[in-house]
């Protein structure tokens, strides 16, 4: 059993040039016991718009520990769908399995947690005629990779935040709010 409770992360990795593949994950990681385990099981149904996959990485290869993903944003094609459901699932399964073989995830606890993460995929990715689906799949993939370490080791950590609170903001508030 794992000390595992809620963590949670997040993390961005900007697209390469002229593309739209930014990914934003966000995850909860915990004990399928827990609220992260209850948050998993509720997500089993589907909701109109948003729909949840396992994160699989191909046929019968479910990634653990088992990690349920849905879109931030609502689902209007098969064309995003198909991206969503194939190059971002893949490159997030790997990340999940990459984590535990490099040590972040705990091997031995890989059945006692489950992982729920939002996906940004950027609606323009479907119908982007030059779409990169390599650089679709690195940055989601480097971008879950980040989360789920953050997540873990619990950064930012407070005192970081703290310290960068008058230097840091979010780049939409430019020119709103002064520090």
């Amino acid at each position: 059993m794992t000390n595992i409770i809620f963590k949670a992360g997040e993390a961005t990795v900007l697209a390469a040039e002229g593309q739209y593949t930014d990914a934003m994950p966000e995850v909860l990681i915990g004990s399928v016991n827990g609220p992260v385990g209850h948050a998993f099981a509720s997500m089993m149904g589907q909701s109109a718009g948003h729909t949840r996959f396992f994160a699989i990485r191909d046929l019968n290869q479910l990634a653990r520990p088992a990690t349920m993903m849905t879109s931030k944003v609502t689902i209007t094609s098969a064309e995003y769908i198909e991206l969503f459901g194939g190059v971002v699932q893949g490159a997030i399964a790997d990340a999940v399995v990459d984590s535990v073989s490099e040590g972040v995830i705990p091997k031995n606890a890989v059945d006692d947690l489950c992982i729920v993460v939002t996906v940004w995929l950027d609606p323009r990715c479907a119908g982007h005629a030059e779409l990169d689906k390599k650089d679709l799949y690195r940055t989601n993939y480097e971008a879950m990779k980040l989360a789920i370490a953050r997540a873990l080791k619990g950064e930012p950590s407070i005192d970081e935040l703290i310290k960068n609170r008058k230097s840091i903001k979010h780049y939409a508030l430019e020119g709103v709010v002064e520090n």
